[in-house]
C-alpha cells in the first residue's frame, strides 16, 4: 500500500473515531435533555393544578347562572 494511500486512510480512521466520540457525546446530552424536560413538565402540571386549587375560576357553572333580563 503506497504512504499516500496509507495516510488517506489513517486520517479516515481518525476522522471517524471522532464522529463516533461526537455521536456519543450527543447521546447523551439528549438523554440528560429528555430527562430534564420530563422533569420540568412534571413540575409545570404541578404549579398548574396548585395554581388552580390557590385561585378558583371566577365564572360560575351554567347551572348557577342568572337568567338574562327581560326587556
Amino acid at each position: 500500500m503506497s504512504k499516500e494511500l496509507q495516510a488517506r486512510l489513517e486520517a479516515l480512521e481518525m476522522r471517524l473515531a471522532f464522529q463516533e466520540q461526537t455521536i456519543d457525546e450527543l447521546n447523551t446530552q439528549m438523554a440528560r435533555q429528555e430527562l430534564d424536560i420530563r422533569e420540568l413538565w412534571e413540575a409545570k402540571q404541578k404549579l398548574h393544578r396548585q395554581l388552580q386549587d390557590i385561585a378558583p375560576s371566577h365564572i360560575r357553572p351554567e347551572a348557577e347562572e342568572t337568567p338574562p333580563p327581560h326587556y
